[in-house]
């Protein structure tokens, strides 16, 4: 809804479309289709056995020269070693992370005082169009109570013996 504010084409990629955003004008299209007609590519996935590595070498071929990459979902959607030999050549000419795919050791400590032992999330830091986050893009207002809402009415359906209405299932291997 913000972006088309500013005259952007708004397209998406999804197992099943959503109906508030074909509302607002969405195109769904393919992921090859989305990859090489998008500007900024922003991940907002499941992390299943299907979405690992979503975007990966290849994927990051198809992209647009100089795409603006964001993932604030879950570190393993991204391949980050494929994402730094774009970053080197300059086909993703802009990152923002929110999540890292072995986050667990870096983020949620104080680490100040500490040298980064993953040599692969240290060379992230060297890019100055790289931006980084430690997993904080939940902690608004509206997205604390959305996680204390869901969490209520899951908990209130269990002990109902109701399913839940938003379980993640991965498809079958």
């Amino acid at each position: 809804r913000i972006l088309s504010g500013f005259g952007c084409r708004l397209v998406g990629h999804d197992l099943s479309p959503n109906p508030g955003c074909v509302a607002l004008g969405m195109d769904y299209l393919t992921l090859d289709e989305l990859w090489s007609q998008s500007d900024i590519v922003t991940l907002h996935a499941p992390l299943t056995p299907g979405t690992h590595h979503l975007v990966h070498a290849q994927a990051i071929e198809r992209m647009r020269r100089g795409v603006m990459l964001i993932n604030t979902s879950r570190g393993g959607l991204v391949d980050t070693r494929a994402v730094i030999d774009g970053l080197k050549t300059g086909h993703i000419g802009f990152l923002g992370l929110d999540v890292y795919e072995e986050e667990e050791h870096l983020f949620f400590r104080d680490r100040s005082a500490s040298v980064i032992q993953d040599d692969v999330f240290a060379r992230l830091l060297t890019f100055p169009n790289v931006v980084i986050t430690a997993h904080q893009g939940f902690f608004t207002r509206e997205a604390l109570a959305a996680i204390a809402e869901t969490t209520l009415e899951n908990v209130s359906a269990y002990e109902r013996g109701e399913p839940s209405g938003n379980e993640v299932v991965p498809p079958p291997a």
